[in-house]
């Protein structure tokens, strides 16, 4: 079964990495390379350096919407945890599947220490939710306001419609008691699971009323600023490549790339580079810049996500130098 096991994550990290190196060469093959080359070359390093810090930022925020949703399912967590969880999770999104892998190893790592797993699975699968939620209330204000770029293209249409038919759909499901107890039938041979489950669900259910709504709600807000401010940081990088485009453009756009790079890749690459070529271009942004742009950003994920393989090599190295600390103290002079 083992072997299996190993077979299957072998084959779906082989898929992943087809994908993206397959898209990589597709979206190089198609655009000037010595054209990208100069517009790197001449990228101004204080606009990178501010994009940067914002992409640091951006991060922030996206933690504090976590702690939101801790608060209102009153999860007995440490803020060290968290945020050292947090990180863990970056670090696995440049590996894992990038929607849910980063997710997968915040919650085991809450739920190592925690007697509360099914609300550390609910403040995980909420905080992702409130993430979609942002992009679709962006999405649906540019296409009020009429945005020629996004109203007038059936995919982008269609992708929003998408993604807000998803959101609701989870969301019905996970508030609705007896649509989520009919679909837990399926776990009535491990009742444990099930049990589980349920319980996740109640802790869901208590943030439909009273004061705790409101958290929802704010974690929305928290969730539409970051998606804001992430969308600063591609301008602000676009600026450093010595593009004149607008910040709408980037409001409009970027978040449709958030939604692009959760597909099966590494890390999002390849999907993210094909997406901001395709949606720029509508902007007159030639592809070099386009790829040159997700990049950049890719590497400052990268570099933040590096802070959590750091965090966790360390918390690794201390747990070993004290468990050895500690046999060491066991051993007497006559057992040596």
């Amino acid at each position: 079964m083992s072997l299996n096991n190993n077979v299957k994550s072998a084959l779906s990290f082989l898929l992943r990495m087809g994908l993206s190196v397959g898209l990589l060469w597709y979206v190089f093959s198609k655009i000037d390379m010595e054209g990208t080359k100069r517009v790197l070359q001449s990228a101004d390093i204080t606009y990178i350096s501010l994009a940067g810090f914002v992409f640091v930022i951006v991060n922030g925020i996206v933690l504090l919407r976590w702690f939101i949703f801790i608060k209102a399912l009153d999860l007995s967590v440490s803020v060290k945890d968290v945020v050292r969880n947090y990180f863990y999770g970056l670090f696995g999104n440049l590996f894992l599947p990038t929607a849910i892998g980063g997710d997968i190893i915040k919650v085991i790592g809450l739920c190592k220490d925690s007697s509360q797993k099914p609300k550390v699975v609910a403040s995980v699968l909420l905080d992702r939710l409130s993430g979609f939620a942002s992009i679709i209330v962006i999405e649906l204000v540019m296409l009020l306001i009429g945005y020629p770029f996004i109203a007038g293209d059936k995919v982008l249409s269609t992708a929003i419609v998408m993604i807000g038919l998803g959101s609701t759909v989870c969301a019905v499901i996970l508030f609705n008691e007896r649509i989520y107890s009919f679909g837990c039938r399926v776990f009535d041979r491990l009742p444990k699971v099930k049990q589980g489950f349920m319980s996740m669900h109640y802790d869901i259910a208590l943030l439909k009323s009273g004061h705790k709504s409101i958290e929802g709600y704010k974690a929305i807000a928290v969730s539409c600023c970051s998606q804001a401010v992430f969308a600063f940081s591609w301008f602000l990088t676009a600026k450093a490549l010595g593009q004149e485009t607008a910040f709408f453009h980037f409001i409009a756009f970027v978040p449709m790339l958030c939604v692009a790079s959760s597909f099966p890749s590494i890390g999002g690459l390849g999907v993210r580079e094909a997406g901001a070529v395709y949606l720029f271009s509508k902007v007159g942004m030639e592809s070099g810049v386009a790829v040159s742009l997700s990049l950049i950003n890719f590497f400052f994920m990268v570099m933040v996500g590096l802070v959590g393989g750091f965090t966790y090599v360390y918390t690794l190295s201390v747990g070993r130098i004290q468990c050895y600390s500690q046999d060491a103290v066991g051993v007497g002079p006559g057992d040596a």
